[in-house]
């Protein structure tokens, strides 16, 4: 049977990690769950451990400090593709990604998609709560993405996707340098150089429900930055 692993960094999440962990596990038989905690100070890894002892899907990786989301995703995926995991899923610890969708996106994978993106920017996808200054600089930033990178994946930032393993492997984690927000647009262009199959399911975002949101302008600014560089890379 197919082992599928989600994957969730945490960094001061302690009111949402003990109903995200209740709801991630319902929603997929036999799916196990791997925080990738970078030493909350608030004490979100304590809280972590205490429900790995209570629950066996539950996994906690511990970092020594704020390393960033990229590196987070990676040490992460690294950590499942060596307990030979086949499918593997990036989502946020917040709630805003609703885990109703997880049996889609597998379905998806299983059958032949190298990646399943929860989009917002297609037919039946949207976002909740967010305000039109927000909507702008989403909407706003993968236009701009799309049009310099020369790539067609609508929801370009998304960080809702399930990867096949054979996926991440072709990836090849050790060349991603990302490591903010611009993480999600590097992993997606990596693959479509690739030559990998990426496929797009409409999702619902919701707004955080507790705590408050970790993007800001200068995250914002660092990732468009970034996008040239792919860019200039790719023609290098």
């Amino acid at each position: 049977m197919a082992r599928a692993l989600i994957v969730v960094p945490t960094y001061n999440e302690l009111d949402n990690v003990r109903d995200v962990a209740e709801r991630f596990l319902a929603a997929v038989p036999g799916v196990d769950l791997l925080f990738v905690d970078d030493n909350s100070p608030d004490g979100t890894g304590a809280l972590l451990d205490e429900l790995a002892l209570a629950e066996p899907r539950i996994h906690v990786m511990h970092r020594a400090g704020k390393l960033g989301l990229g590196t987070a995703y990676v040490e992460g995926f690294g950590w499942g593709l060596a307990r030979a995991y086949d499918y593997f899923w990036e989502m946020d610890a917040d709630g805003s990604h609703d885990p109703k969708y997880l049996p889609q996106m597998l379905a998806l994978a299983e059958d032949g998609a190298d990646a399943v993106i929860g989009s917002r920017y297609v037919p039946g996808g949207g976002t909740q709560n967010w305000g039109l200054g927000r909507q702008l600089i989403s909407r706003g930033g993968g236009v701009y993405t799309r049009a310099v990178l020369g790539i067609d994946v609508r929801d370009v930032t998304a960080g809702f996707v399930c990867w096949r393993r054979s996926a991440l492997l072709a990836i090849d984690l050790s060349t991603i340098h990302s490591n903010g927000y611009s993480f999600q647009i590097e992993m997606k262009y990596r693959a479509l150089q690739r030559g990998l199959r990426l496929v797009e399911t409409p999702i619902v975002f919701a707004d955080r429900r507790v705590g408050q949101s970790k993007m800001s302008r200068k995250i914002f600014a660092e990732a468009m930055i970034q996008v040239w560089k792919l860019r200039l890379g790719a023609r290098r």
